[in-house]
């Protein structure tokens, strides 16, 4: 099993869960963080850390998110790099955090 990020995080990309990765399994893409599943150790240090409680086990994902998990996938093998140290958020990222259906809004 691993983790997934889901639509929760696009438009904002907070890293607080990056600080605390063990493994550094995050990939960084232009506006949303993925977790790479062959990396992730199922720890779950990142999900408390999360401001926008984006990330979850995979069988906890939510039914209206389960897209996420093929697209975690899909993007964290597409050549995104991996981010091992926080960032600043997106500087909109606080108009976004409550907004939901945000994956129109996904820059791959």
């Amino acid at each position: 099993m691993t983790h997934v990020v889901t639509e929760s995080c696009i438009r904002c990309k907070y890293t607080d869960c990056v600080d605390v990765c063990p493994v550094d399994c995050f990939r960084e893409g232009p506006n949303f963080l993925t977790i790479d599943p062959d990396e992730c150790i199922d720890c779950a240090v990142c999900i408390p850390e999360c401001p926008v409680n984006a990330i979850y086990a995979e069988e906890d994902v939510p039914s209206d998110q389960q897209h996420m998990i093929a697209l975690n996938v899909e993007l964290a093998r597409s050549g995104w790099p991996s981010i091992t140290k926080r960032k600043m958020p997106m500087p909109d990222a606080d108009d976004w955090k409550e907004k939901t259906g945000k994956l129109s809004e996904l820059t791959r």
